[in-house]
This record gives C-alpha cells, sequence and structure tokens, in this order.
C-alpha cells in the first residue's frame, strides 16, 4: 500500500473512530443519567414506570420511560445504536489499515525472528 494513501486513511478512521467513540460515551452517560433521575413515585400512567422533565438550550423535553414495549410505536423511532456500531466497525477498519495491511511494520521484529507477514497475522 502506498504509505502517504496508509498514513491518510490511518488519520482519517482513526478521528472517525475517537469521534465516534465520544459520542458513544456521552450517549452512554446521558442514558445512565436519564435512569438515575426518573421520577417513579407520582402518578403515572399504567405501563409508564418513570418520567422526567428537562430543559436545555430553551427547550422543554418531557421523557418518559415505559415497562414494556406500548402497543403501537412510532413512525419515527430514534436508535442510540450508530455511536457503537460506527466506532466497533472504524475500529476493525483502523486495525487492517495499522496493523494488517502492513505486519512488517509492526508485528515482526526481525532482530528476534525472521517471520514472514502471514505468520506474523
Amino acid at each position: 500500500m502506498d504509505p502517504y494513501l496508509s498514513e491518510w486513511l490511518n488519520l482519517v478512521i482513526r478521528w472517525i473512530h475517537v469521534i465516534t467513540g465520544v459520542a458513544w460515551i456521552g450517549a452512554s452517560f446521558y442514558f445512565n443519567w436519564l435512569e438515575g433521575h426518573l421520577e417513579r413515585n407520582k402518578n403515572l400512567p399504567k405501563g409508564v414506570a418513570g418520567d422526567l422533565w428537562a430543559v436545555h438550550g430553551g427547550g422543554f423535553y418531557h421523557v418518559q420511560k415505559y415497562e414494556v414495549a406500548p402497543q403501537t410505536l412510532p413512525k419515527t423511532l430514534h436508535w442510540f445504536k450508530w455511536e457503537a456500531y460506527t466506532t466497533w466497525l472504524s475500529g476493525m477498519t483502523l486495525l487492517f489499515i495499522v496493523y494488517y495491511s502492513v505486519p512488517e511494520v509492526y508485528l515482526i521484529n526481525t532482530a528476534v525472528a525472521a517471520l514472514p507477514p502471514v505468520a506474523a497475522i
């Protein structure tokens, strides 16, 4: 692989990996905070385990946690899974770019043993 291409791919994929990793950790912290601050002792509708009111940037938000999935779901359902998927995929891509595409650079110490690249992987 061309060294310049390899270096640029390394940098771009590494930054994607770091940014999506931070987003994944942030989403995890948010949901842990949300779970810990749900108000459960109120007169809640049947099937609702807790709710929470929040304000951010001048907007008011009302969040309800259901005990089980409701009978009908809204047409648009927002998933918080892409941060984790992108972190994992970019990490595996980075592993391939850094180590598997040029194993003789990082995985083989010729002073110790003269291994072929396939054996090092």
